[in-house]
This record gives structure tokens, C-alpha cells and sequence, in this order.
């Protein structure tokens, strides 16, 4: 049976961050009217779009943002509800996710949430020097992730990933290489890793750009990459895709559909919805719902498609995105795979992109085509993926 991942974006934030280009609205505080506002138009999409996605089994729900966590506990147990009901649902998802933030509201929440059915918490700890925190924009200290991280384990949460960025504003080597170990010390299940980029129209580009902003340099974030790597691995975790590091069964299943091109349907203001090549769309279709909660809001209201963005891909479109989401994965490409799609193997169609990759030390192939970023591909990866698409 066709399985769909659900993702719910949840825009609301306390504070946006500086360095954030995502679909949130900041708000002091989300008024139960609201709250309950949002979670009907959330209701509304599901069950209106689940035809979309007809006869496929709900496998993972990821409720993130925005800072979801700021919701109810009950208000997320309706969606998750409604969700199970729009997709006649026999069995759970195998893993519902909940972005959280360290605050002491959302802690004291996190029994509940529990009880709700989610099962897994992704905490966005970002660094554990308040220095740092302060630099990015955080609202939270390091000690409140720590008792949040507590906080979870009490209340039953046996699948916690961390979120860590690196190459800060004046963040050093051994300040980041801290972080990790402070990290590798709580023994969580996942790690996620991401080095700071400048986003197009965020406070932090406007700071960049007046020279305000000072980044570790290009030597000093590859030497954080590499320790990751080793250090993450030392710990017992696995590197399964570019920025993500699990311990053996804890990889996140939700966030695989994307880079194994599986159906995920997008609801809330700015998400994305991706449908699987098939009868409808012969190699997919994206969908992109306004990022403006007004725009988004009325949209659903209306029932139809007013500032909705969408795309039906083309056969290239879908053969580059094959090659370079695979390449996202340490598993690389299956040759095999991709010729039963594509009628041929990835050398048929890039020959020469592969040799070039190959002599630059950036990509490696095994007899039967198979492809895999190096290790220095891993840390010049976009420079291998503009070869695709």
C-alpha cells in the first residue's frame, strides 16, 4: 500500500530569529481564539486534500514551524485526530514529531503532548553558550535545553533529536567542538547539524552586507564538518544524510520521504506538498500554500486554490532531483533503481558530470553505477548538485 507523511507548519514564534526565512509570525502569545482558528483551517485542508492522496496509509506526522509547541497539547491531538479520520487510518503513524523549543511553557506541556501520541521530540537547542544564543537571536538560555532535554526523558519521550548549528558569528573551533560534546553527553537518539547560512532577505543578510556579521571562515567551518563526522561516529552515531546523525533504528523516517521523493502532503500557511510520481503526475508535482497567514486563511476558506504556488515536473526536472536527493543520503544512488524509472543508468544521462565529479574527488561510482558523495564531496555537496539540475 502508498504510504504519505503529513507535515502541519505551525508559524507562531515568540521571536523570529535574525537568521530564519521560514513562514512565521511572531507573536507575544497565541490567543486560545487564535489557536483555534488556525487548528480548524489546519482541519479543513487536511480533510479537503487527503483525496489527493486517496488510498495511501498515514505513515509519519511532523508538526513543525514556527514553534508548534506553543499550541495546546489538545489542539494538536485534534489535528492528529482529524488527520486519522480524513485518512481512514487503521494503524498509528510509526512516528509523529513535535518541534519544541527550551521554555518553560512548553516544557511543562511535554507530559501531555506524550499522552496526545506524539512520540518523537526534535528540540532546537542551536548551541549551549549563551554567548552564542544571544548572537543568534535565541530567546533561551542553555540550561533551559538542558531541563527541557530532562524534561522529555521524564515524560516518556525515548526518541530525542538535537539541533545544533555551526560556523556562528564569532563562534570558534573548540566553542562549537563544546557544544558537540555537550550535546554527545545528554545521549540523545538523533543529531542535526547545519551550518549557518544567510538567507535572502533576513536581518542577518542586511548585517552581512554592512560587513557586521563574522562568520568563522571557510577553513575553520570545514574543520567543524570534519569533527562532526568523526566525533558523531566515535559516539556510536550514523551519518545518514548530509546533516543528520542517528543512533542504529532512530534515523527520522518523516524526513527521509523527502530526500526518497515519498508523498508528503503540506498543510498551514507556507508549506510544501510533494505528490509522488504516479497516475496523476507522471514524474510528481509540488504544491506551496501561501506563506501569508491572512492569504492562507482565506484560501482555505474559500475552498480553493487563490495563492497556492504549484509545479507538475518535467522528466529532467525529476531525473535531477533523483540524482541529487539521493546524493543527499550516505546510501548515494541506486543505479538500479534509477534505470527502472528513467530507462537508463544516472551515466547515460550524465556522463560527463559524473567523470568530471569523479576526477575532482567529489563523487564516487562502483561497478554497477552506483553513486555516493566522498568525503570531500559531503562538504562541497552544493557544488555537486548544481552538476544535476
Amino acid at each position: 500500500m502508498p504510504t504519505v507523511g503529513l507535515y502541519v507548519h505551525i508559524p507562531f514564534c515568540e521571536r523570529v530569529c535574525p537568521y530564519c526565512d521560514f513562514a512565521v509570525v511572531a507573536v507575544r502569545k497565541v490567543e486560545p481564539e487564535l489557536e483555534a482558528r488556525y487548528v480548524a483551517a489546519l482541519i479543513r485542508e487536511i480533510e479537503s486534500r487527503a483525496v489527493e492522496f486517496e488510498g495511501a496509509q498515514l505513515d509519519t506526522v511532523y508538526f513543525g514551524g514556527g514553534t508548534p509547541s506553543l499550541f495546546r497539547p489538545e489542539a494538536l491531538a485534534k489535528i492528529l485526530e482529524a488527520a486519522t479520520r480524513a485518512f481512514a487510518a487503521s494503524t498509528p503513524p510509526r512516528e509523529i514529531t513535535l518541534e519544541v523549543n527550551p521554555s518553560t511553557v512548553e516544557r511543562d506541556r511535554l507530559p501531555a503532548f506524550r499522552s496526545s501520541g506524539i512520540d518523537r521530540i526534535s528540540l532546537g537547542v542551536q548551541s549551549f553558550d549563551d554567548a552564542t544564543l544571544k548572537r543568534l537571536g535565541r530567546a533561551h538560555k542553555a540550561h533551559e535545553a538542558r531541563q527541557t532535554f530532562t524534561a522529555a526523558r521524564q515524560a516518556g519521550f525515548g526518541n530525542v533529536s538535537l539541533d545544533l548549528i555551526l560556523a556562528c558569528p564569532h563562534q570558534g573551533f573548540d566553542a562549537f567542538a563544546r557544544d558537540l560534546e555537550e550535546a554527545l553527553a545528554l545521549e540523545p537518539e538523533h543529531l542535526s547539524l547545519y551550518e549557518l547560512t544567510i538567507e535572502a532577505g533576513t536581518p542577518f543578510e542586511f548585517a552581512a552586507s554592512r560587513d557586521q556579521l563574522a562568520p568563522p571562515d571557510d577553513e575553520v567551518a570545514t574543520r567543524m564538518l570534519e569533527h562532526t563526522a568523526a566525533r558523531s561516529a566515535g559516539a556510536g552515531f550514523e551519518r545518514y544524510e548530509i546533516s543528520n546523525y542517528a543512533r542504529p533504528g532512530f534515523a527520522s523516517l518523516h524526513n527521509q520521504r523527502y530526500w526518497a521523493r515519498e508523498a508528503v502532503l503540506g498543510v498551514g500557511t507556507g508549506a510544501w506538498s510533494y505528490e509522488a510520481p504516479g497516475a496523476r503526475f507522471r514524474f510528481g508535482a509540488r504544491r506551496m500554500n501561501p506563506r501569508d497567514l491572512g492569504a492562507y486563511f482565506a484560501a482555505v476558506g474559500a475552498g480553493g486554490d487563490e495563492g497556492v504556488e504549484s509545479e507538475v515536473l518535467t522528466l529532467e526536472q525529476a531525473r535531477g532531483e533523483a540524482i541529487f536527493l539521493s546524493l543527499r543520503r550516505r546510501t548515494g544512488v541506486d543505479a538500479r533503481a534509477f534505470e527502472a524509472e528513467f530507462g537508463g543508468r544516472p551515466r547515460k544521462f550524465y556522463d560527463e558530470q559524473i567523470d568530471r565529479l569523479m576526477a575532482a574527488g567529489l563523487l564516487a561510482e562502483t561497478e554497477s553505477g552506483d553513486l555516493r558523495l566522498s568525503d570531500r564531496g559531503l562538504l562541497l555537496s552544493d557544488t555537486v548538485f548544481a552538476d544535476f539540475v
